[in-house]
């Protein structure tokens, strides 16, 4: 039964997610990183604190979907979500996946502790909205298209107060939502840039090795097989949009017969019953992974 596998990023976390992490994994992260991980609200608006927490949600999720004899045929992960991704398709190791995840927070915090976030846009194209971005972007107020998660939905990165602007035109030109995003930094735009020829220098002191499926990668949607791509994926990972319509796409023309969600949030929700309409999809979130290997196994049997 071909599994396509989805990791999201930041954005759907909330207070108390932790709560049934493996407690020997969540131990073992903090004094791996020497982090006392909190799990409030308030400790969420740290980007260290909740990328590292969203990073071992899904790595125990994986582990125990693992431990029972699943394994995917198809990974795709959002922003964060690629890391995880990557893990489950064998191409980065456990520590090294949250050792880089730790080093990454805490260069995208410093590099823009205040003042910087993302917005999206739904209800107008990306070219109906780049216009709209093109008018506020300046060298004291940069703010620049972003993730492609729908047709008609897209984000912009930035400068708050050039975000806004950008968000008050969208309105005016028909959006249907325009708000910003709990994302405290401007990523997936050449903000971003230092932060990435820091984290490759990261990254040359961990071996990436080839996925044993398939891996979708964020900054052009296509299905790789080779180390390389991961790699340069997870480095780069920052400075490009994610195109996750792309990935979407792509994911389709391999037709999984079944998609599992990973926690925390359903974000993908629309486009996922968009593309596949009443396909089988399991959403971690809301079931257990006791749950999802029940079910796995049960339709693994027809």
């Amino acid at each position: 039964m071909r599994a396509l596998w989805l990791f999201p990023g930041q954005g759907s976390q909330f207070a108390g997610m932790l709560a049934h992490v493996t407690p020997e994994l969540k131990e073992h992260v903090e004094q791996l990183l020497g982090l006392k991980l909190v799990d409030t609200a308030e400790g969420y608006h740290d980007t260290v604190q909740l990328q590292v927490s969203i990073a071992l949600i899904q790595v125990d999720q994986i582990n125990q979907l693992f431990a029972a004899g699943n394994k995917p045929d198809l990974v795709a992960g959002h922003s964060l979500g690629a890391f995880a991704a990557a893990y489950a398709a064998g191409s980065i190791k456990q520590d090294d996946l949250f050792r880089v995840v730790n080093h990454r927070a805490s260069l995208m915090q410093n590099a823009y502790p205040n003042g910087y976030g993302m917005g999206v846009v739904v209800g107008l194209t990306r070219r109906q909205l780049a216009p709209l971005v093109a008018q506020i972007n300046s060298p004291v107020s940069p703010v620049f298209l972003s993730n492609q998660n729908a047709a008609n939905q897209t984000c912009i990165s930035g400068k708050l107060t050039a975000i806004d602007q950008v968000l008050q035109l969208a309105k005016q030109n028909g959006a249907v939502i325009a708000k910003r995003l709990r994302v405290p930094v401007p990523s997936h735009s050449p903000l971003m840039q230092q932060v990435a020829e820091q984290l490759e220098q990261e990254f040359a002191q961990i071996r990436i090795a080839k996925p044993h499926c398939r891996y979708l990668t964020n900054y052009s949607g296509r299905s790789v097989r080779q180390a390389k791509f991961v790699a340069t994926d997870l480095i780069n990972n920052l400075i490009y949009p994610v195109y996750f319509e792309d990935m979407i796409n792509v994911a389709r023309d391999y037709q999984p017969e079944v998609i599992v969600n990973f926690a925390p949030g359903t974000p993908f929700k629309t486009i996922l019953h968009q593309t596949f309409g009443d396909l089988r999809q399991i959403n971690l979130n809301q079931a257990s992974v006791a749950d999802a290997i029940y079910l796995l196994n049960k339709w693994k049997k027809r």
